[in-house]
């Protein structure tokens, strides 16, 4: 019998890919690409209708059958998402798959392989008649294939889930690390954006919880939001071997959230499950999906740990609500924070989250988050130091802790509170080991520490920088540490803060006290200027560019630091920077009166007296002596 010719099998060729409907692959002159079913499936549906738009209620009859429970409108987006990935398109610039908003699809590629039809005129893929035909497709015909031969080895005493695994290479047991990219909000309301965000950092919580996991941390997934990179090119860029991708929907009181991990090197689908349940179930659900992910991957899961993933109870949904409430007012506080003009918007934030978190306690007194909600807002400085919350805040962090000793945010917040409140270096130095043997993987419990060691003992928490970076490859950007790579220069911080992100007044700042510490003056000056106008200070920005015109440098951080204390006299300004300016121009008088009123509010400037170089030109200073003394910063480790 003749062999048949790939376009007598239906093979098709598009541009540098051809398309072999008979063995179900995709390739790119002659290499086979990785593409998974779904987006195979569309893939099929499109060629069989080149030029036509192919509706999305025809997708989801040919490719989401009726009788299946799955999250459509997410499933077809990120369908038509991994299809782009394999044949590298784009979607405000098509070369293939043409999207027509709240329609459809169109394949608007030129075919070089003509599809071959039946007597009748309807289209055929490999030989099977097209799904507009009452016929069965071809998804149902391999799926009857594969069930029988799955059957055929239940028979003969095959596990038919760990005979596939071994088939495919058995990616799950190389996953040892995990991202976990933000939820994309299905709502389409802009307000449940902020419960995504809430649902994704939740479930970051819970898998970090698992020892035995890498778990890429919250603030270094987050710039993954609507990327339009692959998978395996954002899994090179975080250090891990799987990525865990979803979707989340609520209506009213109801939440449906669908998670799939992927083994990235191969993009390869390993675990997919979607959950639909009461919102006062979404705290207990994000454990159920650390859990499954944990089963599938087969990591081992310690007693403890696995108490802690099955005794989450379920939160009064009322409480849930209040408690996004109280995080979202406290973001906006953040973002309003020393820019003039709103400072009462500011305390306003303030005091309505506080009041949204002590309304989640009320509603559910056992809701831990709750009152490290309440923790943050108490002991968020700002513009003004609110010392009256102190006691409020340490109180519900010792609450939260009493509730779940194995929250590590909250042993990491009481290792800070312990430094800057009591000055007690030793039982913060518990606190942070604590947090780290509860995760040896957390990249946040890691850097933390190197921040702890490097104020006691400046250089010795390098060891343990390193580590937090080797778990997080984006952390050294965004933990506590530094914004920016240590291994880049000043002006390499400069061309990234231009490029990508030229409003950021604060690291503005800070890098404008880089410069001045290696007394790069002219340098540091034009950051303040540009920190300071992003603050909508523009008459003090105005005092540093006289003196920047006339090239004395010094003298304008002299003239904006005069005033800056004519100003500290009408409204509060963060005592640290003035002692930060006077202390590097060596006004050692000016300097000293600052670092007291730093000390007596206990600002967080004080922790780094011994390792941050601008205290050098008054270090040898008797006052400076006994400052260090007072605070109790240990001779050495």
């Amino acid at each position: 019998m003749d062999t048949a010719s790939p376009s007598q099998l239906g093979a098709i060729r598009f541009g540098d890919f051809e398309v072999d409907l008979r063995a179900g692959e995709l390739r790119k002159q002659g290499v086979k690409i990785k593409l998974q079913d779904q987006p195979f499936q569309l893939l099929q549906t499109l060629l069989e209708r080149p030029g036509e738009v192919v509706t999305r209620e025809e997708l989801r009859q040919r490719i989401w059958p009726a009788d299946t429970f799955v999250d459509f409108d997410g499933g077809l987006n990120n369908a038509a998402k991994r299809l782009r990935e394999a044949l590298r398109d784009k979607a405000d610039r098509p070369r293939y798959i043409e999207t027509l908003p709240r329609k459809g699809y169109r394949f608007i590629g030129p075919i070089h392989g003509s599809v071959p039809t039946l007597a009748n005129g309807s289209s055929t893929i490999a030989g099977l008649p097209s799904t507009t035909q009452p016929n069965r497709p071809l998804r149902i015909v391999v799926s009857i294939g594969l069930g029988s031969a799955v059957l055929l080895l239940a028979i003969a005493g095959f596990a038919p889930n760990k005979w596939w695994r071994h088939m495919r290479g058995n990616p799950v047991a190389q996953i040892r690390s995990i991202a976990v990219l933000p939820l994309q909000n299905l709502s389409g309301d802009p307000a449940q954006e902020y419960f995504a965000d809430a649902m994704t950092e939740e479930l970051i919580t819970e898998l970090s919880h698992i020892s035995a996991l890498k778990v890429i941390s919250r603030t270094s997934v987050m710039r993954y939001k609507n990327t339009d990179k692959s998978l395996p090119e954002i899994a090179r860029e975080l250090g891990v071997q799987g990525i865990v991708e979803g979707s989340l929907l609520r209506s009213g009181e109801r939440v449906r959230i669908t998670a799939q991990l992927i083994y990235a090197p191969t993009d390869t689908n390993v675990w997919a499950e979607t959950y639909d349940r009461d919102l006062q179930d979404v705290l207990t659900l994000q454990s159920a999906v650390a859990t499954a992910i944990a089963q599938e991957v087969q990591v081992k899961i310690t007693p403890k740990e696995a108490v802690r993933l099955g005794s989450r109870r379920p939160v009064n949904r009322k409480a849930v609500d209040a408690y996004l409430d109280g995080r979202y007012h406290f973001d906006q506080a953040l973002g309003l924070e020393f820019h003039k003009g709103l400072e009462n918007q500011y305390e306003e934030e303030l005091q309505k989250a506080m009041a949204a978190f002590e309304r989640a306690v009320q509603l559910n007194p056992d809701y831990a988050a709750a009152y490290l909600g309440i923790f943050d807002v108490g002991n968020s400085g700002g513009i003004v130091p609110h010392r009256e919350l102190v006691p409020k805040a340490r109180a519900a962090l010792e609450k939260a802790l009493q509730l779940d000793d194995s929250l590590i945010t909250a042993h990491l917040d009481k290792a800070m509170i312990l430094m800057t409140e009591d000055w007690n270096w030793a039982g913060a130095e518990q606190e942070y080991k604590r947090a780290i043997e509860l995760n040896p993987n957390s990249p946040d419990a890691h850097a933390a520490y190197a921040d702890y060691l490097g104020d006691v003992a400046p250089g010795k928490g390098q060891k343990e920088a390193e580590f937090a970076q080797q778990l997080d490859p984006e952390h050294h950007r965004y933990s506590t540490s530094g914004y920016f790579p240590e291994d880049w220069s000043l002006d390499q911080d400069r061309d990234y803060l231009d490029e990508k992100d030229p409003n950021n007044a604060e690291f503005r700042a800070e890098l404008g006290k880089e410069y001045q510490i290696v007394g790069r003056y002219k340098d540091a000056v034009e950051q303040y200027i540009k920190a300071i106008n992003v603050y909508g200070y523009q008459d003090q920005a105005k005092i540093l560019q006289r003196g920047y015109a006339r090239g004395d440098y010094k003298g304008a951080i002299r003239d904006w630091m005069k005033a800056w204390e004519a100003l500290s006299k009408r409204q509060h300004l963060p005592t640290y920077w003035a002692a930060f300016m006077y202390a590097n121009l060596a006004d050692k008088d000016r300097a000293f009166v600052w670092l007291e009123k730093a000390y007596q509010e206990h600002d967080w400037c004080i922790l780094h007296l011994k390792s941050d170089p601008i205290w050098d030109p008054i270090r040898s200073d008797p006052r400076f002596v006994d400052l260090v003394r007072r605070v109790g910063l240990p001779e050495q480790l």
